[in-house]
């Protein structure tokens, strides 16, 4: 038996829903234990490509259980929209593969309306947020205002708790500039949906521990990344949940001391959405990228801000993850370089520095110090063993590990699921 925590080593994006997908079939039940709907995992079987934002990846494969942690914020229409487009597609999504705490926190209209509100607001100070309220939900969460699952799922408290909270909500609206709104129609949509979740919204704390009992394989399916947490994150510029491997206790109900292995999914690159500091960034990586098609959000659509490996970053998502094992991704997209460049110190005002520093202003002034090595201007795609890889392109990986402080277990060279190679 083993519990593994998959989680993002970067800005989020790194890939984790392929490589998920690919560890899932050694696995018993993978488990969602942070974040909403503003997360995107995008999954490719055969000809299929599925883009899953609050249903495990696990929901692919046949006779794997999914678990919707307490620590998620969850938009209940969303997800019953998720679970239909699955079912259409062929997909068993059933309360025997899929349960959902009934502990997570409800996203509600009005979580989105704030959400968008306050980004207008900011104006050039924005978080770049996917204002699907997510933030709001769990501000409404640590304050003790909000709506869980279990309460949802009761008709008669979910009315007296949404009319308490939407007269409160629709006050803030108000004073923003923007028009309340009806509690007729949120009522009558989320009880709706109510109606359809209510077989899956349960005790998973209790299957969970019966799993771990059974000496079950679990998987712990991360959501963004290590430096947009709450906590360890480039605050401001971060989501609202804690996004390293610690996270998967405390938004799962599974104790710290049952935890096995942390496997760090990163890019062979660097990519971030959203506004903040981004120290490797490099528009001609990203005209590169996008020119291909590649790093658009699978969540918003929008463009992603690209640049070089930074080993800095890296290293600390090691230290505050325990990373015993990397998954490295999106090697193919630097197949055409001729030179490839990591970054493996900064400068902050003249002085070198191994360590992110935690002010948000003073990454933004650090600056990178690069160490090159030559590419490999050969296709990888192809490739399906660590020894099929171009010489060159395994003196980078072996260089990445070397740099980031954990050993190299996985390599993606492209979206399929054949295309990741075991090392």
């Amino acid at each position: 038996m083993a519990s593994i925590i998959c989680v993002g080593a970067q800005w989020g994006d790194e890939g984790k829903g392929k490589i998920i997908d690919f560890l899932t079939e050694s696995a018993d039940l993978v488990v969602r234990s942070q974040g909403g709907n503003n997360a995107g995992h995008t999954v490719i079987v055969g000809k299929t490509t599925h883009v899953l934002h609050m249903v495990p990846s696990g929901i692919l494969h046949k006779g794997k259980v999914c678990i919707i942690g307490n620590g998620v914020v969850l938009d209940p229409i969303s997800l019953v929209g998720e679970i239909e487009g699955l079912r259409r597609r062929g997909i068993k999504v059933t309360p025997k593969n899929l349960m959902i705490s009934e502990l997570a926190h409800v996203v509600l209209p009005y979580h989105r309306e704030l959400d968008a509100a306050r980004e207008s607001r900011a104006g050039a100070r924005k978080i770049g947020t996917t204002k699907r309220g997510i933030g709001p939900a769990y501000s409404d969460k640590a304050s003790r205002t909000g709506i869980r699952m279990c309460e949802l799922v009761q008709p008669e408290v979910f009315r007296e708790r949404l009319g308490r909270k939407l007269r409160e909500a629709n006050a803030q609206l108000r004073a923003s500039g923007a028009r309340p709104l009806p509690s007729r129609t949120i009522e009558r949509d989320y009880l709706a949906a109510a109606d359809t979740l209510r077989p899956f919204v349960t005790n998973t704390v209790l299957h969970l521990h019966a799993a771990l009992q059974a000496r079950k394989e679990i998987l712990f399916e991360g959501a963004q990344g290590t430096f947009l947490d709450i906590d360890f994150g480039t605050y401001p510029y971060v989501t609202s949940s804690n996004t390293v491997a610690g996270g998967a206790s405390t938004g799962s109900g599974v104790p710290p001391h049952r935890m096995d292995r942390v496997l760090g999914v990163l890019k062979a690159y660097t990519t971030r959405v959203g506004e903040g500091p981004f120290v490797t960034e490099d528009p001609a990586i990203g005209d590169l990228l996008h020119g291909m098609g590649r790093e658009f959000g699978s969540t918003t659509g929008r463009a992603r801000r690209c640049g070089w490996f930074d080993a800095v970053a890296c290293r600390y998502s090691t230290i505050l993850n325990g990373i015993d094992g990397l998954a490295v991704t999106n090697l193919d997209g630097l197949d055409t370089l001729g030179t490839v460049r990591i970054c493996t110190a900064y400068r902050l005002d003249g002085r070198r520095i191994d360590t992110p520093p935690a002010d948000a202003a003073q990454l933004a002034r650090c600056q990178p110090v690069y160490e090159e090595l030559p590419g490999w201007c050969t296709p990888t795609t192809g490739a399906r063993t660590f020894g099929a890889l171009p010489p060159k392109a395994r003196a980078y990986l072996r260089r990445l590990a070397a740099l980031t402080g954990a050993p190299l277990r996985f390599v993606s060279v492209g979206p399929a699921r054949d295309q990741t190679i075991v090392v």
